[in-house]
């Protein structure tokens, strides 16, 4: 019987030590390690019997049937569009256009923040421990969506919108430098700068938020090459395709964090290897939207840095790594006979470690190891899927749920027990997010052009 309380993960003065039954470490799983945690970092990672004897003030946590692993990145999302995350089922390419500006735009400052934290609380439920955001086109602080993030114990990569092409460009890169120095010190909320898509900017923006985010070694969000539409307009305005246009003016480097990348051609694969830029893999919302999907194993192969990302489609982080795999596999692995597809190392690395490094957090978080920060998962491996291992990391992938998570912490705190906080009342929240989600979604000037289940039903009946 697994007697394993909230009480028993809360750290004292000295420290925790973490003995489950086995860790996911870089090098792989290894069984009867354990783990440290001192204030918000892994003090140290080895075997737990050494572990035991280097630190006799300890008394170690016995967690029988547990697999310690760290938390999953969500290298692409909206916290703000959570209120509509069913408006996009069944719609075609492009939705933004049609939902979410009006959407975000029908937010006031109450509805941002609770959408924001809903959507933090979902991803935590998930075992994601970071999520980057892309910016949210709410007329609001973005200090809202950070104090949402914050509050809910979730680490975030903040992004600030950056278009200026209706705009000043003057004041767009002054306050990306006021943002980029607001949120450089923080704890759980790190600094970005966002573009909506590569026409959404001057070439001039481009080129100087690309600058300011490698001076400050952070990342520029922008969505690339998600939408036939998109490529086509950009062939028309500059000659060129996205990822080779901003190439051209001077914006594709290592602090470009591509959203989506789903239509590349092998020039752009090849501008990507060598840029050094990072990707954000989304499957899930190739298949809800209707793109294409990204070649992420023809990435993999090249060296192109990427992680794994939801577009705040549905914060499961096994059902991504799941959908990742599984996205790899019917796109390009049945027509070449590739039976592996990366297999589920590939996933789980690129779900953790990837998606910390893409986002620019690599030194920071996504491992178990000595310095790193503490964002982990406890992961009970003892149910029926995973009870039975022959390929741990790989069942993981294919068959792990998130009701397997037993605790999420993040920066040395335990932030969720079997899929609640453990600090705040989510009940509260999530009833609170219903009220308002009516309110915003009634007064939006949302256009959708499928029809919900319900009306569908009727029209059949």
């Amino acid at each position: 019987m697994n007697e394993l309380t909230p009480d028993r993960l809360r750290a004292g003065g000295n420290g925790l030590l973490l003995a489950p039954d086995a860790v996911l470490t870089p090098d792989g799983l290894k069984d009867h390690y354990a783990a440290v945690v001192a204030g918000d970092t892994f003090r140290a990672v080895g075997p737990a019997g050494q572990l035991a004897r280097e630190h006799p003030g300890l008394t170690p946590v016995r967690l029988p049937g547990h697999v310690l692993m760290p938390g999953f990145v969500d290298a692409h999302h909206h916290l703000t569009q959570s209120f509509g995350a069913a408006l996009a089922f069944g719609e075609p390419s492009e939705i933004f256009r049609r939902v979410w500006v009006p959407l975000e735009g029908a937010l006031d400052e109450e509805a941002v923040y609770v959408a924001a934290k809903l959507a933090a609380l979902e991803s935590l439920r998930g075992g994601f421990t970071t999520v980057a955001e892309a910016g949210t086109r709410a007329s609001v602080d973005v200090e809202l969506v950070a104090a949402a993030a914050r509050d809910a114990g979730v680490r975030c990569v903040l992004g600030l919108v950056c278009n200026d092409v209706d705009g000043d460009t003057g004041t767009v890169l002054a306050n990306a430098e006021k943002h980029l120095a607001r949120y450089g010190t923080e704890e759980l909320i790190h600094p970005s700068l966002a573009v909506s898509v590569p026409e959404a900017a001057t070439a001039r923006t481009l080129r100087h938020t690309a600058r300011l985010a490698a001076e400050a070694g952070a990342v520029v969000q922008i969505h690339v090459n998600e939408h036939l539409a998109a490529v086509e307009r950009s062939l028309v305005e500059h000659g060129l395709r996205p990822l080779e246009y901003l190439h051209e003016v001077g914006a594709l480097g290592p602090q470009l964090l591509a959203a989506h990348a789903t239509l590349v051609t092998p020039r752009e694969v090849s501008l990507l290897a060598g840029s050094g830029a990072a990707v954000s893999y989304n499957p899930v919302a190739s298949a809800w939207k209707g793109n294409a999907v990204a070649p992420a194993t023809t990435m993999a192969e090249r060296g192109i840095r990427f992680g794994l990302g939801t577009d705040g489609t549905r914060g499961d982080g096994f059902r991504l790594a799941d959908a990742a795999e599984f996205a790899q596999r019917l796109a390009y692995g049945l027509a070449t006979g590739d039976s592996s597809c990366g297999a589920g190392w590939t996933w789980l690395d690129r779900a953790a470690r990837g998606g910390a490094d893409a986002v620019g957090l690599g030194r920071r978080t996504g491992r178990i190891v000595a310095g790193a920060a503490a964002d982990f998962l406890l992961v009970d491996v003892s149910a029926p899927e995973t009870a039975l291992s022959w390929d741990l990391p790989w069942e993981l992938v294919r068959r792990g749920n998130r009701d397997q998570i037993s605790a999420v912490f993040v920066a040395g705190r335990l932030r969720l027990w079997r899929g609640w906080p453990t600090g705040w009342d989510g009940p509260a929240l999530v009833r609170r997010a219903g009220e308002l989600a009516r309110e915003v979604v009634l007064r939006a000037p949302v256009t959708r052009v499928h029809p919900t289940s319900g009306d569908a039903w009727a029209a059949c009946s």
